[in-house]
């Protein structure tokens, strides 16, 4: 069974729903709220639909589908994390305390609230269901949301982010109740519903805007600092492969690590045409390739092998060109993919 990637419709709202409710711990980017979910589709279908030439508040939602019409995953990008409102993280830096008199000198680790990565583009709202191939699904948005801003770079900021969920211990969040529980007197499950369901706002009101000197942390605390959730240990290092690093920011609420990476920096691709027919088996090409539909409206994407052939154009069988939905010598974008061992669970 095959999958494609493609831009969600408001028809997909049943499915995202189900997935946004389901979601454990529950998704601050995928609240479970179908009349605010219905808008984010319609939304993004629009943006889709109409020419944008810089990033501002549009969110592009994706999903994966199986051959037989199942959406099993969905994720999204939100073109400026920071368009209607600040994007709040914790950077690390380094403070240096020095006197001559005393011939003392100190490095200080501390961690500053920062609204820097407002002004960056945020890959974000990843939710499945649990099927079967719900691991190719995710690697798969993942590849499609790059080869969305690949095909589209206009549309979005230089910089790109991903925020992970911080470590967990036995149902606490370790960060949360060094730091946060301070300010707010709250559980860390009660904030993250609020900040997923309202406005995130009430961040920068409530926490202090002071550095927190971490030697002032208990060892709980700073060891949260960074420390992915056991949920993404492997979604950490599938977006490394990726080309994403590390940044200096953390989640403000839970600790959580930031990766980053330059739009400018990612595969661009090539433009090829397409013929339909029957694949060539010892083609030039036997990498496994993306194909990417140039179409604005309706972006689709989907994972072939051996499909170039000596003349360099992309050779798809009919099937694979229906569901892309492009037509003989139509251009489509081709990226390579890598970072699974399983493409036949994702090609045509």
């Amino acid at each position: 069974m095959s999958l494609i990637a493609r831009s969600a419709t408001t028809a997909d709202i049943d499915a995202i729903m189900a997935m946004a409710e389901a979601a454990r711990p529950a998704l601050t980017n995928l609240p479970a709220d179908r009349e605010r979910l219905t808008a984010r589709l319609a939304a993004s279908e629009a943006a889709l639909a109409h020419s944008v030439d810089r990033p501002g508040d549009e969110q592009y939602v994706l999903v994966v589908e199986t051959d037989e019409g199942e959406v099993i995953a969905t994720a999204t990008i939100k073109a400026l994390a920071g368009a209607r409102e600040a994007y709040y993280t914790y950077r690390r830096e380094t403070l240096i305390h020095a006197s001559q008199q005393l011939d003392v000198r100190r490095e200080v680790a501390i961690l500053s609230i920062s609204h820097e990565m407002s002004h960056a583009s945020l890959l974000c709202a990843l939710a499945t269901t649990d099927h079967a191939r719900v691991d190719h699904a995710r690697h798969l948005l993942r590849a499609a949301r790059l080869a969305l801003i690949a095909r589209f770079p206009e549309r979005f900021a230089p910089t790109l982010f991903v925020a992970l969920s911080g470590y967990r211990d036995a149902g606490r969040t370790p960060f949360w109740d060094g730091v946060g529980r301070h300010f707010f007197s709250r559980d860390f499950d009660e904030i993250h519903r609020a900040a997923s369901t309202g406005s995130r706002s009430f961040i920068g009101e409530v926490m202090p805007p002071f550095p927190l000197y971490l030697p002032l942390l208990d060892d709980q605390t700073r060891e949260a600092i960074g420390r992915v959730g056991d949920n993404h240990v492997n979604a950490l290092g599938a977006w490394q492969q990726q080309g994403f690093s590390l940044s200096r920011h953390v989640d403000l609420l839970d600790g959580g690590p930031l990766l980053e990476a330059s739009r400018d920096y990612l595969p661009r691709g090539q433009w090829l045409t397409v013929q339909i027919g029957n694949p060539p088996g010892d083609g030039a090409c036997s990498d496994a390739l993306l194909i990417v539909s140039q179409r604005s409206g309706d972006f689709r994407v989907r994972v072939v092998t051996k499909h170039i052939n000596e003349r360099g154009q992309c050779v798809l069988d009919d099937a694979c060109a229906r569901s892309l939905s492009v037509a003989v010598d139509e251009p489509v974008l081709v990226i390579p993919f890598a970072g699974t061992n399983d493409v036949e669970g994702l090609s045509c």
